[in-house]
């Protein structure tokens, strides 16, 4: 700044001080600013530049101030390389997928402590020091407005970007970068089709070149009818390799073995939905995972024939198309297709037709 000097120390401004006109073009922009100042009854007590202009300490701090804000650039950018090309995908033998997480969390941090300590660093170390007393008053007139518009500049000209210009360009250099980590997921939404790969929409249970899925236990051996007792359940994962691992964890299943009058109700309310073939006499298969957070509703209760998520106490009522009927969960349980094959293994006739698990954005 040139209007006023590097380190000095304002007086107390004198009662009944000259009022000054703000339109005078001779008078500086920090004349204007400490008119403005007057007016509002305040009082710059003290006023110190922290480095001298020009010094080797203001070059050095500015250095260290873009370096940071170059940080945060570089760990942004390569917080969006990571997002849109490292693989995150879940693949036997490959292991690459088990970083996506902590490489986002890492970069990410990097980001936002390189611009953190890069604006505290710029406003300790090379903003002056200032304090000011201010008695409030009321009224605005078109002068106040001038002042103020003053003010805001001259408050621009305090951080010094005009004759720091490795500055404006470092920080240029690292928001811009943070912004479009912001921006990435939902720019991304715009430009790919989230269904394109089908993993919202898709489990283990979708059929594989025309073949149907089976219905399997933890071990991998299929499932019978008889192997269910009137009343009982268990829990079933598409028989497909890898079926029961973490690559399938939105599959885990429930399949239930109603009572005869149960399973009338069920069929006559999945009539109603539109789901009269889902059923394969009195047996019904549900997702395990809470339409609420995911947790796994595993707790059947044969006489209310109510599934209750353990936590947080959500209840659907599986004669009811699993329909929510108390707790946070807003959302029915979906519904698995089934029949029986040739062999007498139960099988999915399809994958499922709803989205498994919480909802999400795109669903109205």
């Amino acid at each position: 700044m040139t209007e006023r000097t590097s380190t000095h120390t304002e007086q107390p401004a004198r009662s009944g001080h000259d009022t000054v006109d703000v339109n005078d073009p001779a008078l500086s922009r920090f004349d204007i600013v400490r008119e403005g100042a007057r007016r509002d009854d305040i009082e710059i007590v003290h006023y110190e530049e922290q480095v001298v202009p020009g010094s080797k300490a203001e070059r050095r701090l500015v250095r260290t101030v873009a370096a940071m804000f170059l940080i945060t650039g570089l760990a942004a950018t390569a917080f969006l390389v990571v997002y849109i090309w490292w693989p995150w995908e879940y693949q036997p033998g490959r292991g690459g997928d088990k970083y996506f997480t902590p490489l986002l969390g890492t970069t990410l941090g990097i980001a936002l402590l390189g611009i953190g300590f890069g604006i505290l660093t710029w406003g300790k170390k090379l903003l002056p020091k200032e304090v000011s007393i201010q008695d409030r008053h009321e009224g605005v007139s078109a002068e106040d407005q001038k002042i103020t518009g003053q003010t805001m500049l001259y408050m621009a000209d305090e951080l010094g970007v005009k004759r720091r210009p490795l500055l404006g360009m470092s920080l240029l250099a690292g928001l811009v970068p943070v912004g479009a980590v912001a921006a990435a997921p939902l720019v991304g939404g715009l430009i790919s089709d989230p269904h394109a790969n089908d993993q919202m929409m898709t489990t283990g249970f979708a059929p594989q070149d025309g073949q149907k899925i089976r219905l399997v236990r933890e071990d991998g051996r299929p499932i019978r009818p008889a192997d269910i007792s009137v009343g009982g359940q268990i829990t079933v994962f598409p028989g497909i390799e890898h079926g029961v691992s973490n690559r399938y964890a939105d599959s885990p299943t429930l399949l239930i073995h109603l009572r005869d009058a149960d399973a009338e109700i069920s069929r006559r309310n999945n009539e109603r939905e539109g789901h009269g073939d889902y059923m394969w006499g009195n047996y019904a298969a549900y997702s395990k995972i809470c339409t609420h957070a995911g947790c796994p509703a595993s707790l059947y209760e044969q006489q209310t024939n109510r599934l209750l998520c353990p936590c947080h106490q959500s209840q659907f009522l599986i004669t009811d198309n699993a329909k929510p009927i108390f707790g946070p969960a807003s959302r029915r349980l979906p519904q698995l297709p089934i029949e029986v094959d040739s062999e007498g293994y139960f099988v999915a006739t399809s994958d499922y037709t709803e989205p498994v698990g919480p909802d999400f954005w795109e669903r109205p």
